[in-house]
């Protein structure tokens, strides 16, 4: 694009004829198909034609042929034409409301729509990273904004089209020298106020980018709260909000200048024909106008013409402006401003929203036997790029020896990655891991880190951003239900139970599990005392009377009985003693199947065949005194469970 043409369009936007030339051609088709509506809206508003014209006529011909004449009861029935004249407005103002609604909610109705359409398909198009954030915006104030300002711009465009014929008829039937004295200072200020109408648009655009800036920026702090927090980029952060509050102030005080001017032009042509006519009045006296025509030509000024005027000029330059540029940004082309705005941030400007790199692991942890304990573990490797073994290629297992090719891994994630904010950095990124059948992992970390987020994607209620997750070769992304349960059993940390007895409670997810099922189940767990305390199996259960550990074992023992051959416990032994958790976890462990555990306490680490350290840069796996070795985090969290300092052994 060349200077000028860059120049012209940025002159274009700026003033909004390239707006008005985008929406006129859905402005046709919008009121073509509702001519119907126009026209009984133009038949209410003839009567307004009417009312005008009488009100200024009545006062004059009661003075004329009235009052002045000595016919007091002629000029008392020329005033009660008047006054019926103004107590029809009524109805009259009642019809055009009852038409302007067909105007206004299909207006409403279809930016809705139109602004939804474009956000999905802007959704669909870009990916994670294309989401509109601006279009809470639209949905939430343009397009009421729209609404409105379309409603106060019909209503007063008529009323002041009707009401000026009126007027400006009356005064030529009264006398055709008061048009003369009349429509100068009038024309005056109407043309001052339609010069500041472009730059006033202008002002209104810049106004509504400066909100949808801002609103994106809060969007986009707001989803990635963790990430300003953890690395201390919240004051970054917020210097780059209070510039956008700057700058939304600025472009409202602009707006404000603009309106002040379009004050000053409405100031003109709302006084200046009154006191042009006061002037004139020798003059005009001289010419033959009479003291009543007089009167009714002040009539016609105050009461009909003046009061349209400044209706007209107040709607055109706020509503008719904010209309414009509203639709402009909800139905024409799509602007770069935001993604201009973005491009700062992303480069890391003022407004950046980093984070250290998120939890990343090399990948080739692959399938294995499952390890005695003290056999070598299976470490993540250094080569970043590596491609995951897959249940038929050769790989190393976690002791060397080669893999099993007919075994299926029990997880398997591959490059996986997840962020839950557009622009945030991602919780896990390009996380590979395998774990074998009959295995028993343990996942470590800070709080925040995402242990809970992982044991959400093997389990398949959170979709990755990228990556594949499967789960007995079989990949868990959008597949229903039905097919998770029977894959997987998630036992979060506060545990589900439902009115019913304890049995039900127990075979929710097992509903073919035999009585012989139920007693091992409970005697495995350690849920007899409870189980007696409540009276049996069949016995009725009340939740709000189980305390929080008495509602973690029965989820733990209903796990058991599920058939499924994968239990995540995320956190789910946090209210159990250390006993009761020590009995849970080696009791879920010999189960036939594979167990995967949020570890709340050392003892569930030590427990497990491998732990897995996430640490926000990397991932280590390994035994128990294989990442306490290669783990400055997991020396510190044992040492923080032993209450001392770790020690290798």
């Amino acid at each position: 694009m060349t200077r000028r043409a860059a120049s012209a369009d940025t002159r274009e936007t700026d003033d909004g004829s390239g707006a008005v030339r985008r929406l006129a051609p859905h402005a046709r088709r919008f009121l073509a198909r509702r001519s119907g509506v126009l026209v009984r809206l133009a038949l209410w508003s003839l009567a307004e034609t009417g009312q005008a014209f009488l009100v200024g006529h009545g006062v004059a011909r009661a003075v004329d042929q009235g009052f002045l004449a000595g016919d007091t009861r002629r000029g008392l029935l020329w005033l009660t034409v008047a006054l019926v004249a103004v107590l029809l407005g009524a109805p009259v103002i009642r019809g055009v409301f009852a038409e302007l609604a067909g105007l206004t909610e299909p207006l409403r109705d279809g930016l809705v729509r139109h602004a939804v359409d474009r956000s999905l398909g802007s959704a669909a198009a870009g990916g994670p990273g294309g989401t509109d954030r601006a279009a809470v915006s639209r949905l939430t104030n343009q397009v009421e904004i729209a609404r409105d300002s379309f409603a106060g711009l019909v209503l007063t465009l008529r009323s002041f089209v009707f009401t000026a014929a009126g007027a400006l008829l009356g005064l030529l039937s009264l006398h055709p020298s008061l048009l003369v004295v009349v429509l100068p200072p009038l024309s005056l200020g109407l043309g001052l106020f339609l010069v500041t109408l472009r730059p006033m648009a202008a002002a209104q655009r810049r106004a509504l980018a400066a909100d949808e800036a801002l609103g994106d920026h809060a969007a986009r702090s707001r989803a990635a709260l963790r990430d300003l927090t953890a690395c201390g980029t919240g004051p970054a952060a917020a210097r780059r909000g209070a510039e956008l509050i700057e700058d939304a102030a600025a472009a409202v005080r602009v707006l404000a200048g603009w309106a002040a001017v379009r004050t000053a032009a409405l100031g003109v042509a709302g006084h200046l024909p009154v006191l042009a006519l006061l002037l004139a009045v020798p003059w005009l006296r001289g010419r033959g106008v009479t003291a009543g025509v007089l009167l009714g030509a002040f009539t016609y000024l105050v009461q009909s013409l003046l009061p349209a005027l400044h209706t007209l000029m107040t709607a055109l330059g706020a509503a008719g402006s904010r209309l414009l540029v509203v639709l402009d940004r909800i139905i024409g082309p799509e602007r770069p401003e935001r993604t201009r705005a973005a491009e700062p941030e992303r480069a890391g400007g003022p407004g950046s929203v980093r984070a250290p790199a998120a939890t990343r692991t090399e990948p080739a942890l692959a399938a294995a036997p499952r390890p005695a304990p003290g056999a070598g573990g299976g470490a993540v490797t250094a080569r970043a790029t590596a491609a995951i073994p897959g249940p038929g290629d050769d790989a190393p297992d976690l002791g060397g020896r080669p893999a099993d090719r007919a075994r299926t891994a029990a997880v398997e994630l591959r490059s996986v990655t997840l962020s839950y904010g557009v622009r945030a950095e991602p919780v896990l990124d390009s996380l590979d891991l395998c774990v074998a059948p009959g295995e028993h992992l343990a996942v470590v970390g800070p709080s925040g880190i995402g242990k809970s987020t992982l044991t959400r994607l093997v389990a398949g209620t959170l979709a990755p951003s990228g990556g594949e997750v499967r789960v007995d070769g079989r990949e868990v992304t959008g597949r229903p239900p039905a097919e998770l349960a029977a894959l997987r059993v998630l036992v979060p940390q506060e545990a589900y139970v439902f009115s019913g007895t304890l049995s039900d409670n127990l075979t929710y997810l097992g509903p073919g599990a035999s009585r012989a099922d139920l007693d091992a189940a409970v005697d495995a767990l350690g849920l007899w005392p409870l189980a007696e305390r409540l009276g049996g199996l069949d016995a009725p259960v009340r939740p709000a009377e189980l305390s929080h550990g008495e509602r973690q074992l029965v989820a733990l023992t209903r796990a058991w009985v599920s058939p499924a051959p994968l239990l995540l416990l995320d956190e789910a032994t946090c209210h159990l003693d250390p006993a009761a958790e020590a009995r849970a976890e080696e009791a879920l462990a010999r189960r036939p199947g594979t167990l995967l555990v949020v570890a709340h306490r050392l003892s569930s680490a030590v427990r497990a065949d491998r732990v897995l350290v996430l640490d926000g840069t990397d991932a280590v796996c390994g035994t128990h005194d294989e990442v306490l070795d290669r783990s400055p985090l997991y020396r510190d969290l044992t040492g923080h469970w032993q209450g001392g300092p770790a020690r290798r052994r």
